[in-house]
């Protein structure tokens, strides 16, 4: 029991002394955090309602059909004006045919119909001769008739030779308006002809909208990459029917860049401005801290901008602090990497 007694105070005192520096070395740390708490809420607004955004731009089919080709797989890497998808263009090509025909036969009436006015403006022209020859026999008809109409009241002709006079001018007379009537009718057929071509033109006009569509609409079967960029997964399949306006895939845009949004409190709004330096941590890689400065404000608070927003005109209203949305660019576009996903959750420190 003697031996045992002195090894013991030598143990406590060894412990006594291991737990006063352990806990020394536990203040100093939380002295430590502490401080640089101070430190960060004295010089930084932050936030962890952040993300990392991009432009995603989804590819729409613009017209009915079959897929008869799919040129892309899974997160692939794709350049501007690559093809992606082909649709089976079958019935889109036979209605190009249709309309380039319905055009030509249009246009083949054009050309019968001005052939036609052609032939109508001649015999005008020659019924407009007739007209002048017609009159001048009307008008030596008439000369002659009031002539022996003289003649005959000086007894110097007869009543026979006026009468034959007479019959002449009628019959003159008669000619000279028929000859007027068929210019005139001529002249009608012509601006019917006028008419129906112009109407012709209104349907060319028509039927090459029709062809330039059906040509459109022949180009939509090939659907191609609208910008560079990763297209997304692919949930489509050969043969599968798909409908006008539906999405099929979407493509992140690397020509776009990245940025930040951050969701700060509106109490912390006070101290942050246009062009301010931002520290960003994003949480799938917490060792890089990439720098970037406040664009833009949100013109008003997420809530404002949902489906249904709240309304606080209600007997039970509880007053919440709201998130503005504020947009942070990189400063430096190699910071920008290509480890950055969009929808990456992210820790923003703004600098006051």
């Amino acid at each position: 029991m003697e031996n045992t007694s002195p090894s013991l105070t030598t143990t406590d005192r060894l412990v006594t002394r291991i737990t006063s520096w352990v806990a020394i070395l536990i203040l100093i740390f939380l002295g430590y955090k502490a401080i640089m708490l101070t430190l960060d809420v004295l010089n930084y607004e932050e936030t962890n309602d952040a993300q990392i955004q991009e432009y995603i731009t989804p590819v729409v089919s613009r017209v009915n059909g079959y897929i008869k080709e799919i040129r892309y797989e899974e997160n692939q890497r794709v350049s501007k004006g690559d093809t992606l998808i082909i649709i089976e263009d079958d019935q889109y090509k036979s209605k190009q045919s249709e309309s380039i025909e319905a055009v030509n036969s249009a246009l083949a009436q054009i050309d019968v119909l001005e052939k036609t006015t052609e032939t109508a403006e001649k015999l005008a022209a020659v019924a407009k001769f007739q007209i002048s020859a017609a009159e001048a026999k009307f008008k030596r008809a008439k000369q002659d008739y009031v002539r022996y109409t003289r003649l005959v009241t000086e007894e110097s002709a007869t009543a026979q030779q006026m009468e034959t006079k007479k019959e002449q001018l009628d019959v003159s007379g008669s000619e000279y308006t028929a000859a007027m009537g068929s210019y005139q009718a001529a002249l009608a057929r012509i601006n019917d002809y006028r008419a129906q071509k112009a109407g012709i033109l209104a349907e060319i006009k028509r039927k090459r909208e029709l062809q330039r569509q059906a040509e459109l609409d022949l180009s939509y079967t090939v659907i191609k990459a609208p910008h560079q960029g990763t297209i997304s997964r692919k949930t489509i399949q050969t043969g599968q029917f798909i409908q006008a306006n539906q999405t099929l895939a979407s493509i992140v845009n690397a020509g776009s860049g990245k940025w930040v949004i951050a969701n700060f409190k509106e109490t912390q709004l006070s101290h942050m401005r246009y062009g301010q330096d931002v520290l960003v941590v994003t949480d799938a890689y917490p060792d890089q801290t990439l720098h970037g400065k406040i664009e833009s404000f949100s013109p008003g608070t997420g809530s404002s901008f949902t489906l249904l927003p709240p309304d606080n005109a209600t007997g039970n209203f509880v007053k919440v602090v709201q998130r503005i949305p504020v947009k942070i660019i990189f400063s430096d576009p190699k910071e920008n990497n290509s480890l950055l996903r969009s929808g990456m959750n992210a820790t923003v420190k703004v600098i006051r």
